[in-house]
């Protein structure tokens, strides 16, 4: 593991600067292999400390993935906020930030996809994921209601959209959108054939 600095704990929420010092760690060496144990060694309290809040390592884990939807949500939500043409151009800027929230948080972003995260187990974390799905189906949603979008179930569409969007952020992340496979501008490129599926031409 890579060394970042300590941050000894004074006073104050130690919930919080639990998952301050986590949140650190998983970025900075980009996994979640470390163990409570390091965490509050880092925290600067005892190793005990940290079952205060909880239970087991991964139980912080999930509660870290919850806070990584929460704020996938926020940056989606400002993408959209922002004056755009068309339901189209939302859905760019959208993606755009799910692909550009992997790449700034890829420890995080692969944390709150995997086995780790288990959405089945914690309600928590299952409400913060279906809420920024929700964020997807609400906007396909307006753009059926409006004309943008093909009228075919909102689930396919969903389902088309994850798998494209989820799979080009995981695909930047780990450094496969090589220019000599997919060109220089893959991201735009790989939106635009899948809204060209999307969007009515009627």
């Amino acid at each position: 593991m890579s060394e970042i600095k300590d941050r000894p704990y004074h006073h104050g929420n130690l919930r919080r600067a639990l998952i301050d010092t986590a949140m650190d760690m998983l970025a900075a060496d980009q996994n979640w292999a470390f163990t409570l144990r390091e965490v509050a060694r880092r925290t600067g309290v005892s190793h005990a400390a940290p079952y205060k809040h909880f239970r087991d390592r991964e139980m912080l884990l999930r509660e870290l993935a919850r806070i990584g939807f929460i704020r996938l949500g926020e940056s989606l939500t400002e993408a959209m906020s922002v004056d755009l043409p068309s339901m189209r151009a939302q859905f760019v800027a959208a993606a755009q930030a799910c692909i550009g929230f992997a790449c700034q948080n890829p420890g995080l972003y692969r944390l709150m996809f995997s086995a780790d995260a288990d959405k089945t187990i914690d309600p928590h974390l299952h409400d913060a994921a279906m809420s920024t799905f929700g964020i997807l189906l609400g906007l396909l949603e307006r753009g059926q209601r409006d004309g943008s979008f093909r009228s075919v179930a909102v689930s396919a569409l969903a389902a088309a959209c994850w798998a494209q969007v989820h799979g080009l952020a995981m695909l930047a992340i780990n450094n496969q959108l090589l220019e000599e496979k997919v060109g220089s501008a893959p991201v735009p490129a790989a939106l635009d054939v899948l809204l060209d599926g999307m969007c009515r031409n009627d």
